[in-house]
């Protein structure tokens, strides 16, 4: 009998059709777009806040829902979020019901990043009469993603086929890894999750960094992203900055970027009289613990060294500064 699976988050929407089931999707979340086919399928959730607006304003949305629905305004001031507090998405309880999964994949790695755990279970509730499995997702290091295809492929009957392909990613980035151990020199590199507050890359990234062959400055591997001090960055005075957004594409990025650059310190910067400034498709790669960290890695090993790498994503997934 054909499973029916509904896949709640980005990455394993990737995960689940690079295992060859693509075809048994009959659902997605509003942030699944890759394969670009998948985008036909029905949207099962959304945000509850604008996602329109600077990184700072996005930022403040996103915490005052997690603060318990008020929102600060002034030093005493606050405002009542009208939504419900305390989860960012919404889940369309009544379109699950419709698609009648089997299996519905989601995570509980970020409330954040994605539809959580939680969200599913209480819409998984009211589903009388489904009762379809959850497969949680928990990618908090490189590792992780592996365990993660191996779990999402043992849901679906295929164990075999998630070990050939996690076998086929770490091949390729064991290539790489195995070229850049061997240069003499290793570049310090700050990676930036968010712009405005100023966040680091951490969870998988600060790895996809050391097996690019660069010497991660902030983050830290397994752990959730930090925040950081403007100072941070002045005081570590990176080889080379790569500002890789979550949720941003280069062009979004593009346009919070001069809220650094209007730092006095900007000029200053190692990076920047260097030209060693770059801009990356973070949404689409780094920002996703799936399939495409491989191709994050190659984008990493392309900047961090053009003359020995070439990959093809400059300037579709990577641009310099």
């Amino acid at each position: 009998m054909p499973v029916r699976i509904i896949s709640l988050i980005a990455s394993a929407t990737e995960i689940v059709c690079a295992l060859g089931f693509e075809k048994y999707l009959v659902g997605r979340s509003h942030e699944c777009d890759f394969p670009e086919s998948v985008r036909k399928l029905p949207v099962c959730t959304e945000p509850k806040f604008n996602t329109e607006g600077t990184s700072l304003e996005i930022d403040q949305r996103v915490k005052a829902i997690l603060r318990g629905g008020f929102l600060e305004v002034g030093a005493t001031a606050v405002l009542p979020v009208s939504e419900e507090a305390l989860s960012v998405y919404r889940v369309h309880t009544k379109v699950l019901k419709e698609l009648k999964p089997d299996i519905i994949v989601t995570q509980s790695q970020c409330e954040v990043c994605a539809v959580s755990l939680k969200d599913v279970e209480r819409a998984v509730c009211d589903m009388i009469d489904s009762r379809p499995k959850i497969v949680s997702l928990e990618p908090n290091a490189l590792s992780d993603v592996w365990k993660d295809i191996h779990l999402v492929a043992e849901a679906l009957g295929a164990p075999d086929r998630g070990k050939e392909l996690v076998h086929q990613f770490q091949k390729r980035m064991d290539e790489i890894s195995t070229r850049v151990r061997l240069l003499s020199q290793h570049p310090t590199v700050a990676l930036i999750e968010w712009i405005e507050p100023l966040m680091a890359a951490g969870n998988w990234m600060p790895e996809l960094v050391e097996l690019a062959g660069g010497k991660n400055l902030f983050g830290e591997a397994g752990k959730h992203s930090p925040w950081m001090e403007w100072q941070d960055l002045v005081d570590q005075n990176p080889d080379v900055m790569i500002v890789a957004p979550c949720g941003f594409d280069i062009k979004r990025s593009l346009k919070d970027l001069p809220v650094l650059q209007k730092k006095p310190e900007w000029g200053r910067l190692r990076a920047v009289r260097n030209n060693q400034v770059y801009v990356v498709d973070g949404n689409q790669y780094f920002n996703r613990p799936g399939p495409r960290v491989v191709e994050s890695l190659e984008i990493l090993a392309e900047i961090l060294y053009p003359k020995i790498f070439h990959f093809g994503h400059e300037g579709k997934s990577w641009q310099r500064l």
